[in-house]
């Protein structure tokens, strides 16, 4: 594969590619990451300088629906991620090395690239009889992390299994299996939970570390902050239904076919940090909740164990479309009064006890 000298500008003039295209380029990857349109040309002067980044994709237990939802990406399209951007050094799904070729090349790219090269990881490594339920290349997968993961500037987790464990994880775990963080420790470890990601997001947190050349703001999770601040539920379209206390009550009935609100039907949105409400799937066009199945929250931590999903998480009021300033004010009077009561009967109930 091509080695990271070229930047990628140089790339893409090489393979014919217009500067007016390039500046349009910039301008979808900046709109993509959810910058303003001043970034552009930051953007720009950092394709045009710096060297393409070293990337080495290694896979552990998983089922490949990450790599599978990196390579629809739209913008920026995963070809142009691949083969410009970046340089995809190792990737035993995509790559035509194999066999000791491949894992040669994990070697020159620890000793040539030492502390430059950003290590991507699908799966989570098991744990249980010292990792021989996941064997890569002769060797358990968690040596080979562990390895790879030293001499790296940053660890990229892609999806639920990296991130959490997903269903490998889910009890009983027999194999062991736990998140990336749990073996790598002293290296930054940027998750990017789904089952799998939305394409965008994948591409644009490599998108703005190859540009900006540091790690995007992540949360207290660790997660990007420009895809995973906000609920799923928060930019819903459904959210009005929500609010209006109009619900999805039985699989096809009324409510459904007029698309009310899926929460009585175990949706997670409320409880789910995501982008799928706004970047949404293939190539925007749509996402779980739009095409009539409530969210199940892949993105959290422990969504397996959470079942099941259709169940509602709780017991939420809402005061109804028809609601006036009247009912609305009688309500929250009602909740404050038996709000009163209880604080005084555990008042009363505490004062005996003390009297025995």
């Amino acid at each position: 594969m091509a080695q990271a000298t070229e930047t990628f500008y140089e790339v893409i003039r090489r393979q014919g590619i217009t500067r007016r295209s390039f500046t349009r380029f910039c301008s979808l990857t900046a709109a993509s990451l959810g910058l303003a349109p001043a970034a552009a040309p930051r953007i720009a002067h950092a394709l045009e300088t710096k060297p393409r980044l070293p990337i080495i994709w290694m896979h552990g237990l998983e089922c490949t629906c990450c790599s599978e939802s990196f390579i629809r990406s739209a913008h920026p399209l995963a070809k142009d991620v691949v083969l410009s951007m970046i340089s995809l050094d190792y990737d035993d799904t995509l790559m035509a090395a194999a066999g000791h070729q491949a894992e040669a090349i994990l070697d020159d790219i620890r000793t040539k690239y030492k502390g430059g090269y950003v290590l991507a990881v699908e799966g989570n490594p098991p744990l249980n009889e010292d990792g021989m339920y996941c064997i890569d290349g002769g060797k358990p997968f968690v040596e080979k992390l562990k390895a790879m993961a030293a001499d790296s500037l940053a660890v990229v987790a892609w999806g639920s299994c990296a991130s959490w464990g997903c269903v490998q994880a889910a009890k009983p775990n027999p194999t062991q299996a736990v998140p990336i963080d749990r073996v790598i420790r002293d290296k930054p470890v940027i998750k990017v939970p789904g089952c799998p990601p939305i394409a965008e997001v994948m591409t644009g947190v490599i998108s703005y570390i190859t540009t900006f050349g540091r790690l995007p703001e992540l949360d207290r999770q660790g997660r990007p902050k420009m895809f995973y601040s906000q609920r799923i539920h928060d930019k819903c379209y459904r959210r009005a239904s929500f609010d209006a206390g109009q619900f999805v009550e039985e699989w096809d009935d009324e409510g459904a076919r007029k698309g009310y609100c899926l929460y009585k039907m175990g949706c997670r949105g409320p409880t789910t940090y995501n982008a799928c409400s706004t970047v949404r799937w293939n190539d925007g066009v749509s996402f779980p909740i739009q095409s009539g199945h409530g969210c199940i929250g892949c993105s959290e931590q422990g969504f397996w164990d959470n079942g099941p999903f259709y169940d509602r998480l709780s017991n939420v009021r809402q005061f109804g479309i028809e609601a006036n300033a009247d009912r609305v004010g009688g309500v929250v009077a009602g909740v404050v009064a038996a709000g009163v009561v209880a604080h005084a009967a555990v008042t009363a109930v505490t004062r005996l006890t003390k009297k025995r």
